[in-house]
C-alpha cells in the first residue's frame, strides 16, 4: 500500500517543481562561468540619475531591499556626484526602519565624513545620537537577528563618531559625557574618568560639566573601597574631585550631597589612618605609630580619634622622648649637627627613665585584629624637635585598653 502512495505522489512533486517559477538569475560574463545569483542580489546598472531614479521608483513600490542596493550602489560608484549624498543618507533611513540600527549609524556617520557641507549633515548627527542613546539605555546587540547582550562598545563608538566629526557641534559635550556614562556602566573607570574630564575641560559652562564633575568624584570614592580593602589614592582622588566640584559650582543642587561624601570621606581616611597607628603601637614600632598618630592629629584634630592621637602622643614622647619618635630622614639629620657642649649632670641629678625604671609604658589601645600596616611612610610628623639625642630603654606594656567606637560609613550617591 505505502508502495503505491509513493508511486502516485512523485509525478505530482515533478510536476510541482517543474510548474515552480525560477526566481534565481543567470549570469553571463565573458570568460567567466555561468553562475547564479539569489533575488535582490543583481548588480543594479546605470549613471548617478538612473540609480537615484530606481531607487526612488522602489521605494513607492514597496520594494526596499531594490532601494537600498540602488542608493548603496550610487555612494559606491558615484561618491563625487551631486546625488551621493541625499543616497546615504536615504540609505540610512531605510535602514534604521528595518531595525538595522548599527549598520544605519554607519551610513549616517559616512555622510557626516565625507559630505560634511550636506544639508543632512545635523540630520544625521541628531540620528547617529538617537540611536547611540538607545544602545546606551541597553538596547541589546543581535547576532544572527537573536539579542545576545547590551553594547556599551557600540554607543561608545556611536557618540566617539559625532565626537570626531563635530568636535565643537551642540551635540558634542552630551556625546562626551555618554562616553563616559557607558565606559562607566562597563566598570571602565579609567575612560569613564578621561571622558567626563573632557567634558569638564572642554565645556566647562555647558549644564553637563556639573554632573561629569561630581561623577569623577563619585568613582573614585567607589574605588576607594572596592571589595574588601581600602585604597586610600584613590580616596585622597575622591576628596580631590568634590572639593573641585564645590568649588566650581558652589550653588549646584549637588552641593550638599558633595559635602556629605567629603565627610565621609574624611572620617574613613582618619579612622584608617588610626587602625594602621595602633597596628605599630601594639608591635611596639613607636616611630611608625606616631606618624600615622600625627597624621590623624592633621586630619580631623578634634574628632574622638585626633583626641586619643594627642593623648597617645604624649604617653609615647614622655616615656621614649621626642628623639626616638621622629622620621628616620628627620633623625638622621639630627645626629649630623654639632652638638652643643653641655655641662656634666651633677651626681644627684638623673633622667626621668633612670629615675623610674620601673614605671611600664601605657599599651595601645586596642586588641582587635588590624590590617597590616602601609608599605610607605609619610615623611613627615608633626611632633616637635628632638630635646635630646639619647634614646631611652624600650618600655614594656602593660596597661587595659579601653573601648572603641568606629565612626559609621555612608555611600557616595551617583547621579541620577
Amino acid at each position: 500500500m505505502k508502495s503505491s502512495l509513493r508511486i502516485l505522489l512523485l509525478p505530482a512533486l515533478i510536476w510541482c517543481a517543474s510548474s515552480c517559477p525560477v526566481t534565481a538569475s543567470v549570469i553571463f560574463k565573458p570568460g567567466e562561468k555561468a553562475k547564479y545569483v539569489a533575488p535582490g542580489d543583481e548588480e543594479i546598472g546605470g549613471t548617478a540619475d538612473e540609480l537615484y531614479a530606481k531607487a526612488q521608483a522602489a521605494e513607492q513600490s514597496g520594494d526596499i531591499g531594490t532601494a537600498m542596493k540602488a542608493y548603496r550602489t550610487l555612494v559606491r560608484r558615484y561618491s563625487h556626484n551631486r546625488l551621493a549624498a541625499d543616497s546615504v543618507y536615504r540609505l540610512g533611513q531605510l535602514q534604521e526602519q528595518k531595525g538595522d540600527y548599527l549598520k544605519a549609524a554607519q551610513s549616517y556617520n559616512v555622510l557626516a565624513e565625507k559630505f560634511p557641507k550636506s544639508d543632512h549633515f545635523e540630520d544625521a548627527l541628531t540620528s547617529m545620537f538617537r540611536i547611540g542613546e538607545m544602545y546606551l539605555a541597553g538596547k541589546k546587540k543581535k547576532i544572527l537577528g537573536i539579542p545576545i547582550k547590551s553594547s556599551m562598545d557600540e554607543a561608545a563608538a556611536i557618540f566617539g563618531a559625532i565626537v570626531r566629526v563635530a568636535p565643537y557641534g551642540k551635540l558634542t559635550a552630551r556625546a562626551m559625557f555618554n562616553i563616559g556614562r557607558a565606559r562607566e556602566k562597563q566598570g571602565s573607570n579609567e575612560s569613564a574618568i578621561t571622558a567626563y574630564q573632557d567634558v569638564v575641560e572642554k565645556f566647562p559652562n555647558d549644564p553637563l560639566a556639573v554632573d561629569a564633575q561630581y561623577q569623577i568624584g563619585y568613582i573614585y570614592a567607589q574605588t576607594s573601597k572596592s571589595g574588601n580593602t581600602y585604597d586610600p589614592n584613590a580616596a585622597n582622588k575622591a576628596k580631590t574631585g568634590f572639593e573641585d566640584f564645590l568649588y566650581k559650582y558652589p550653588h549646584s543642587e549637588k552641593s550638599a550631597q558633595a559635602r556629605d561624601n567629603l565627610k565621609t570621606l574624611e572620617t574613613k581616611q582618619t579612622s584608617t589612618a588610626f587602625e594602621i597607628a595602633r597596628f605599630y603601637d601594639k608591635q611596639k614600632s613607636y616611630r611608625a605609630a606616631a606618624i600615622y598618630y600625627n597624621d590623624v592629629i592633621r586630619q580631623q584634630p578634634n574628632s574622638p580619634e585626633g583626641d586619643r592621637a594627642k593623648k597617645r602622643i604624649s604617653e609615647l614622647r614622655a616615656k621614649l622622648g621626642d628623639a626616638a619618635l621622629q622620621p628616620p630622614a628627620v633623625s638622621a639629620a639630627t645626629a649630623n649637627k654639632k652638638p652643643k657642649q653641655l655641662e656634666p649632670p651633677s651626681s644627684g641629678s638623673r633622667s626621668e627613665s633612670a629615675s623610674h625604671p620601673e614605671a611600664p609604658l601605657p599599651s595601645a589601645d586596642i586588641d582587635l585584629s588590624l590590617p597590616p600596616p602601609a608599605s610607605l611612610l609619610p615623611d613627615t610628623t608633626t611632633a616637635p624637635p628632638p630635646s635630646t639625642t639619647e634614646p631611652l630603654p624600650e618600655p614594656a606594656s602593660s596597661l587595659p585598653e579601653p573601648a572603641t567606637s568606629e565612626p559609621s560609613e555612608t555611600t557616595p550617591t551617583p547621579e541620577e
